[in-house]
C-alpha cells in the first residue's frame, strides 16, 4: 500500500514556514511532509531524523533535489537537543512530528507490526535495537504484560491476555505474530471479538509502543523542544491514539496555563513563566475527503503550540 501524508496541507499551513527557517521532521518516514516543506525553503534547511535505516535511505532518494538544504540524521527525535547540537543548529523555527507507523512498515511482512499477516515478532523500527516483540511475549513477567497492554494499549482484558500469553509460552516459545493473534483471540469473550476492531489491535499496539519506548522518547521529546524553538517557532505533533494525543495536550497545557497560584490571588506569585501558547483550541483532525481516500489517517489528531 502507498504511504500517504497524514494532514499534509494543514501541517504545512500551521508550520508557517519561513523561506530562509530551520526546520525539523523528526519523524522522516518516506519523506512526504519533508518535501513539501522543502518546497517552501527556497534558502532555508531541513532536518530530517528517523530511527529506520530503510526509510531513510528511501527519503535520501526522494529528497536529493533539493541538495544542501535537507540533512538526514538516524537518530531518536527524543535526543532533538543532541542532534541539533552536533549540527551546530541552536534554534529552529519549526518541529513536525508524525507519531504514526508508516505504510510501508505495517505492509512489510518481515517487519511484525501488523496483525493482519504472519511474520516474525520483530516491532522495532530501529533495527538496530536489541528489544523485540519476541523478547517481550516471550520473557516478561505477567504482570509487566499486563501492564503495558493496560496502559498502552488500553485494552480492558489486559489481564486474560497476559495470562494467556503466559499460559501459551510455559508449554512452546511464541514465535510469530500470527501465534499471538490466535493467543489474544482466544482470551477474550465472545462479545469483544464481534466488535468491529480487530481483536489484536490495541495489544500489538501496545507491545509496540514498550519494544521502542514511545511514550518515553515522546516525553523526552517534549521537554526538549520548547528550548530549540526560536520564538514564534511551531511545534506539531500528529498522534493516532489517545494516549499519545493526551500526553501531548497535557505537555502543551503545562507550558501554556501551569500556574499554580489560587484564582483570588491578583498576581502569580509560583514563578510560572508561560514558554507556549496553543494555536488552535481543539486537535486538527482530517477532513472526511482524507479518510476515504486514506483510512489510515482516521484516528490522527494534530496539536500545534507556537514558542512564545
Amino acid at each position: 500500500m502507498e504511504h500517504i501524508s497524514v494532514l499534509l496541507a494543514e501541517c504545512i499551513e500551521y508550520l508557517n514556514i519561513r523561506p530562509d527557517g530551520i526546520y525539523v521532521d523528526g519523524t522522516l518516514g518516506l519523506g512526504g511532509h519533508s518535501e513539501a516543506i522543502l518546497e517552501k525553503l527556497p534558502c532555508g534547511r531541513l532536518i530530517g531524523i528517523d530511527r529506520d535505516e530503510k526509510a531513510l535511505a528511501f527519503a535520501g532518494e526522494r529528497l536529493k533535489r533539493f541538495g544542501d538544504h535537507v540533512t538526514l540524521v538516524k537518530g531518536n527525535f527524543a535526543d532533538i537537543e543532541d542532534i541539533l547540537t552536533s549540527l551546530n543548529i541552536e534554534k529552529v523555527n519549526g518541529m513536525l512530528f508524525d507519531l504514526g507507523v508508516s505504510s510501508p512498515q505495517l505492509d512489510d511482512t518481515s517487519r511484525g507490526f501488523s496483525y493482519n499477516k504472519d511474520a516474525p515478532l520483530d516491532m522495532r523500527m530501529d533495527g538496530s535495537a536489541a528489544l523485540t516483540a519476541y523478547e517481550v511475549v516471550n520473557t516478561w513477567p505477567e504482570e509487566e504484560l499486563r501492564r503495558i497492554l493496560w496502559q498502552y494499549g488500553e485494552e480492558r482484558y489486559s489481564s486474560r491476555i497476559a495470562a494467556a500469553i503466559v499460559s501459551y509460552r510455559s508449554k512452546r516459545k511464541i514465535q510469530s505474530t500470527g501465534e499471538l493473534v490466535e493467543i489474544i483471540r482466544g482470551a477474550m469473550p465472545p462479545p469483544a471479538l464481534r466488535e468491529k476492531q480487530h481483536p489484536a489491535k490495541r495489544s500489538f499496539q501496545a507491545i509496540r509502543i514498550a519494544v521502542n519506548d514511545e511514550l518515553g522518547s515522546l516525553e523526552r521529546m517534549l521537554q526538549q523542544a520548547e528550548n530549540r524553538l526560536a520564538p514564534g517557532g511551531r511545534l506539531l505533533v500528529i498522534s493516532f491514539q489517545s494516549l499519545e494525543d493526551r500526553m501531548v495536550k497535557q505537555a502543551i497545557h503545562a507550558r501554556e496555563n501551569g500556574c499554580t497560584c489560587p484564582r483570588d490571588f491578583p498576581i502569580c506569585v509560583c514563578g510560572f513563566v508561560q514558554t507556549m501558547k496553543s494555536v488552535t483550541k481543539k486537535p486538527v483532525i482530517p477532513s472526511q475527503e482524507e479518510v476515504e481516500a486514506n483510512p489510515r489517517a482516521r484516528s490522527a489528531h494534530l496539536r500545534i503550540a507556537e514558542r512564545i
